[in-house]
């Protein structure tokens, strides 16, 4: 019995019209990137486990998915750990290689393994597809694409201000205007854990805050304490569950707050010079606030954060998120720690809000403009002689390949939302003519190859 086809939970596959919708958004990021001044690179799908283990935390490690190694991969595991049954350990015997969970550890990787070639500051865009063994819900995948744009080897704030612009240039050219630019920074949130006298809990504490969107208030304290963090430490940011107020009002009372704390001042003098002179500078449509809350989990942020939430009324996760990494090259070469700072787009949230609140022009799903009908072998290369000259001019038309009744050869015209039947015919060809039929409206005329050209246009 033949099996029944199906594809891996949380992976997809895209009709042409879906496609090119996403092409859409694609062709609009990269433009954006290079006005910028990014330059493309790619890396492979996969790395070798070791470049990506270790790098995104204990959650994120375990979201990796690791790869078989070749031919017999049990003949060099560990026989113990084999009747132990310890997967964890006896993964680094069996799984060399793995799928890359996100592509700016591989940047970092690229970055230090070529670094005698690259002029610095390097500021390099990439959209690949990354892979992360999560659970699928609405709006998260198992395989999906990141479209980074980095700048390594500058210290520079001026970066971070000009990602904060880029995000907007790209939301307001797709006309998704209202997006939320949600910031903070890590040394903002290690001086709190420090004025808590929870510096040992550091990564606990961020990873619980940053879910308080998700769990609630009462969820991130059960976690916190879960974590091993105190009552009375959970009681001095309590202040941290309602904070509200303009940027510089938020701004102000961090600095209370982190006065005692030169880590925590350091960030709150940093967040003051990017809002700043983004005020300063303005949006097109894009909102900048302050989310004190916001920690992404990752290990490897080590002064701003950046996470982008979808316009008011939307329901979906983040559709952007990046930050400032000073040490992340620092992993692959101890002696050579250059600092870098980098945002991402969430391609496929981005596309499913754009679905949502109806914001893809009817030009993106543009296919053929005229289709050719198919009365015979004569006519037929009458026609391909025109649709050779109409596509050196950058016209998309076709040829229906079979001879087949005119009526199917419409209908298919009218099911791919074909605008134009032409039709060729003894008489058309005899006359050196062409009958162009809108197949909107039903009008019908008989035009030379000029006009044609010029209907068709």
């Amino acid at each position: 019995m033949a099996q029944k086809p199906s594809i891996p939970k949380g992976t997809r596959d895209f009709s042409p019209a879906e496609v090119a919708k996403r092409n859409y958004i694609f062709s609009t990021i990269k433009t954006n990137f290079e006005k910028f001044g990014f330059q493309p690179i790619e890396t492979p799908s996969f790395e070798n486990s070791e470049t990506l283990m270790g790098k995104y935390g204990e959650e994120g490690d375990r979201l990796i998915f690791k790869i078989l190694n070749s031919g017999d991969y049990l003949s060099k595991a560990d026989a113990k750990l084999l009747e132990n049954r310890d997967s964890i350990k006896l993964t680094s015997h069996i799984s060399e290689k793995a799928l890359r969970y996100d592509l700016t550890v591989p940047f970092a990787r690229y970055v230090v393994q070529h670094q005698n070639e690259i002029e610095f500051p390097f500021k390099r865009y990439q959209i690949q597809p990354v892979w992360r063994a999560d659970r699928p819900q609405k709006g998260r995948f198992r395989e999906f694409y990141q479209c980074d744009a980095d700048v390594v080897g500058s210290n520079s704030l001026w970066q971070e201000v000009e990602l904060v612009q880029l995000y907007d240039s790209v939301f307001s050219q797709l006309g998704l205007g209202g997006v939320t630019i949600k910031i903070n920074n890590r040394k903002i949130l290690s001086g709190i854990a420090e004025v808590i006298g929870a510096s040992d809990k550091l990564i606990d504490f961020t990873v619980a805050l940053d879910k308080l969107d998700k769990i609630g208030e009462d969820g991130v304290k059960k976690e916190m304490l879960e974590k091993g963090i105190s009552e009375t430490a959970i009681e001095k940011v309590q202040p941290l569950f309602n904070f509200t107020g303009t940027i510089n009002e938020k701004i102000e009372k961090l600095a209370n707050l982190l006065a005692n704390s030169e880590e925590g001042m350091k960030g709150v003098n940093e967040l003051q010079f990017i809002c700043d002179n983004v005020t300063t500078l303005g949006l097109q449509t894009a909102f900048l606030d302050l989310d004190v809350t916001l920690a992404r989990g990752l290990n490897y942020y080590t002064g701003a954060i950046f996470e982008v939430a979808a316009p008011k009324g939307v329901a979906m996760g983040s559709i952007g998120g990046g930050g400032r990494y000073d040490d992340l090259t620092g992993i692959f070469d101890a002696k050579n720690k250059m600092s870098g700072v980098g945002i991402s787009f969430g391609l496929d949230r981005i596309a499913l809000v754009m679905e949502e609140v109806g914001l893809f022009p009817e030009a993106v799903l543009a296919t053929s403009k005229a289709l050719f009908l198919n009365f015979g072998d004569k006519e037929a290369l009458y026609a391909m002689k025109a649709i050779g000259k109409l596509r050196q001019k950058g016209i998309k038309v076709e040829l229906y390949p079979d001879k087949s009744k005119i009526d199917k050869q419409f209908k298919h015209a009218d099911r791919r939302g074909i605008p134009f039947a032409v039709i060729v015919g003894e008489s058309e060809i005899e006359r050196e003519e062409f009958g162009l039929k809108n197949l909107a409206t039903g009008e019908q005329q008989k035009v030379d190859f000029a006009t044609l050209v010029t209907l068709l246009q």
